[in-house]
């Protein structure tokens, strides 16, 4: 199934990291009117699926990803070398090494950067960079309440300045852990605006995952050398 880069994607942590099946998950995200799942697992639950019959039968793009978290930073690096070759989109969970998943060009998006505060304009800068999108992740703003929800609003607006101030690339999602916490593309705009975003910025987040994973899949090609260098396929040997 072809997709444009116009699609929309949804996300999700799907069985064992979450409650729902892949298929559960690519049934509920089609019918929200999103065009592409992105399954990423954290890297102590990885889940096994048939990845192209879901995708037939629901008529969406499946995309194999990996969201690596670990305490121990020659672990992160060391999964990092591990999963770029395997999946489609490698992410890294937000917390205490966000610098390390900012300044490097093999990670694709640093997952909840706000988890813990700890990220400011030296961090955009080197996402910005090295194309490391950051994740407005608004899990917390849907499912949280009172001082929890009203601090996850806050750090969503400070991560948009900064997002906006070094035109870092940014994804859009809603992190759920099980089908019935997925929510629209409509649902989600109306939690961008609270944050500060249009709705064309938060489409823009949502098309983002399928532009990584189209341009990773391009890279992962046999043809691929480096960005704008291909091999020619008809080339005859001498």
């Amino acid at each position: 199934m072809a997709h444009e880069s116009t699609s929309m994607y949804a996300t999700a942590h799907a069985r064992p990291d979450g409650v729902s099946s892949v298929a559960r998950f690519a049934l509920t995200a089609r019918e929200s009117g999103f065009d592409g799942l992105i399954v990423r697992n954290h890297d102590d639950y990885k889940s096994t699926f048939d990845r192209a019959a879901i995708g037939a039968a629901y008529d969406i793009d499946v995309v194999n990803a990996i969201e690596i978290r670990s305490d121990d930073r020659s672990s992160v690096a060391s999964a990092i070398t591990k999963y770029r070759p395997e999946r489609t989109i490698v992410g890294v969970h937000g917390g205490q090494f966000n610098r390390m998943a900012c300044e490097d060009p093999r990670v694709d998006v640093l997952c909840h950067p706000m988890a813990d505060g700890a990220f400011n304009h030296v961090l955009a800068a080197a996402a910005a960079a090295n194309e490391v999108a950051v994740e407005f992740n608004f899990g917390r703003v849907l499912r949280a309440t009172g001082g929890e929800r009203v601090h996850a609003i806050s750090g969503l607006q400070k991560l948009r300045t900064l997002v906006e101030k070094y035109d870092v690339p940014f994804v859009v999602s809603a992190d759920p852990s099980s089908h019935l916490e997925l929510r629209s593309p409509r649902e989600l705009n109306a939690v961008g605006e609270t944050v500060g975003f249009s709705r064309s910025q938060i489409q823009a987040g949502f098309e983002q995952w399928g532009k990584i994973a189209e341009r990773n899949r391009v890279r992962q090609s046999e043809s691929f050398i480096e960005p704008g260098v291909y091999t020619d396929s008809y080339e005859e040997n001498d």
